[in-house]
């Protein structure tokens, strides 16, 4: 028996039964802030069990059945064993004051045991706690159906569910066991907890299931592990099922619209798709293409090359990175000057028996904004928004840009503001004309000249009078404190034609960075002109 066979028996089993059957929500929850991805089947129905009149109003019944995509990544480190993945897919029955206790186990026993075929191994129950008494009606209700069954009492560790972020519904559970793995939690939802940690009764019991169908599917198929499924592509190393899982859960991350970035979701999705590359040899593209085929029947994926662009970007700077880190590089640098994750030096180092000292990582972190006049939000005001390889080289290129304005146009040239993104660099500047044509280009033909003769960027923490004195440019209106971080761009002889007030990060010569090409020059105010350029 296939997945899609699993699925549609499931929802056709349910609405038999008088469910409605509803599309899986999307992966990026909806007005609910207290969870950053959809994590269970019960999350887009959450607002039904506190007011479960509007499921009619909305549904036209309060009985639903749903197969959800889900993303958990609080087992990430697990990842690479039997069972543990960060997308998964939910098979529920949901019902919000349609039936109650009884019906919803029988609806599993006859799921699991006639339509399926499987045996039960054991059932087990909420055994109570000094909160809430232990679940003494679906302990009988087990009994009543068979009386054979082995029935197992747990706390609420193991037998209650919820709620999925920091309140909402909640209650005991009752789990069905095949071959010792947990394959069915059946939620009775009776409390609403608050924030404080009070459990509410709620006026009407609410019945929230789920299943994990890669778990059945290992069962029902007969296979070892959930990787030798047709879900899977019989994956044996660890490596090679840490490629298979992450990158499914970004492709379904990334087709649910969530583009990589440096907070939230999209944190978590570049963060996915360095681990698939960190481990893959070969371009995830082929792996991409196989996901999509596994699934073509059951949902539309589309990344919009997403995927592909952070690949690309990060191969950079794991080429760059690994190699530092094997010089055991101090993390710090690795991070600022190479832009490596600090969560794949750690990685990286218990996996060599070591240990990252991340309480001097931070320090310095600290000391590194400090100098940098990092704002609380963490955008340097000098207009570095990130620490992407690409964004580097352009800071790199912004230096060298100023530079180039200087001897080119006039030396009394001075920035009065810059925005670097991932896509371009934009300086705003002091000029009393607008810049012709030829000037633009001499501009260009001296920056490249700079970037073919590859010339050193290097990095000194000088006293503030000091680089003040030596001609350091520095950000208009900034203050610095005693000891400041200095950016020399250099020949090998220690000739400057760039030299700055910054606390990177850059790249570590100019020939890093490609081709120099002004995009757009117009007039911001009275005296100050703006640039876009980029890097090709």
């Amino acid at each position: 028996m296939q997945s899609n066979e699993i699925r549609e028996r499931f929802l056709k089993f349910f609405e038999q039964r008088g469910h409605k059957i509803m599309p899986s929500a999307s992966l990026l929850p909806e007005n609910d802030p207290s969870v950053l991805f959809t994590t269970a089947g019960m999350q887009q129905f959450k607002q039904y069990y506190t007011a479960p009149e509007n499921a009619l109003r909305d549904f036209g019944t309060k009985n639903v059945a749903t197969v959800q995509k889900c993303v958990r990544t609080s087992d990430i480190d697990e990842v690479g064993d039997d069972t543990h993945h960060t997308f998964l897919e939910m098979l529920g029955n949901f019902s919000f004051g349609g039936y109650g206790k009884q019906e919803a186990i029988e609806y599993a026993h006859e799921f699991i045991t006639k339509e399926l075929g499987l045996q039960i191994d054991y059932v087990s129950v909420f055994g109570g706690d000094k909160d809430i008494p232990a679940d003494n009606e679906s302990q009988i209700i087990w009994q009543k159906i068979d009386k054979n069954l082995k029935i197992k009492g747990h706390g609420k560790e193991d037998n209650f569910w919820g709620p999925t972020g920091k309140e909402g519904p909640c209650g005991s559970t009752t789990e069905i066991y095949i071959n010792g793995v947990e394959i069915w939690n059946i939620v009775f939802n009776e409390f609403y907890k608050t924030r404080e940690g009070a459990y509410n009764k709620l006026p009407v019991l609410g019945i929230d299931t789920g299943m994990g169908l890669e778990r059945l599917l290992t069962i029902v198929q007969n296979k070892k592990n959930n990787y030798e499924t047709d879900l899977f592509n019989n994956e044996k190393t660890r490596e090679e099922r840490i490629v298979a899982d992450h990158t499914k859960a970004a492709l379904f991350l990334a087709s649910d619209g969530i583009k990589p970035g440096n907070t939230g979701a999209g944190y978590v999705l570049r963060r996915l798709i360095r681990r698939a590359v960190r481990f893959s040899k070969a371009p995830l593209g082929k792996k991409i293409q196989k996901i999509k085929n596994t699934y073509s029947n059951t949902y539309m994926l589309d990344d919009k090359g997403e995927i592909e662009k952070e690949e690309k970007k990060f191969r950079e700077t794991l080429e760059k990175g690994m190699k530092e880190f094997e010089k055991r590089t101090d993390p710090f640098i690795l991070f600022t000057t190479y832009g490596f994750p600090i969560e794949l030096t750690t990685e990286l180092a218990h996996e060599q028996g070591r240990k990252v000292d991340l309480e001097d990582f931070n320090k310095k972190m600290t000391e590194h904004q400090k100098l940098s006049q990092t704002s609380s939000a963490g955008m340097f005001k000098g207009g570095l928004q990130s620490h992407d390889p690409k964004t580097i080289k352009l800071h790199t290129a912004h230096h060298l840009l100023l530079a180039a304005l200087q001897n080119v146009v006039d030396k009394n040239i001075k920035q009065r503001g810059s925005n670097i993104n991932e896509e371009r660099l934009r300086m705003d500047f002091l000029c009393n004309h607008k810049l012709l044509d030829e000037e633009k280009k001499k501009v260009e033909d001296w920056v490249n000249d700079k970037i073919k003769v590859g010339l050193e960027v290097v990095r000194r923490d000088l006293p503030f009078e000091k680089a003040r004195k030596i001609g350091a440019e520095m950000e208009f209106g900034a203050k610095y404190p005693d000891a400041v971080s200095v950016y020399f761009i250099e020949d090998k002889n220690g000739g400057s034609v760039s030299k700055e007030f910054c606390a990177g990060p850059h790249v570590l010569n100019t020939k890093e960075l490609g081709h120099f090409k002004i995009l757009k020059e117009e007039a911001v105010s009275q005296g100050i002109r703006r640039l876009k350029a980029v890097l090709e």
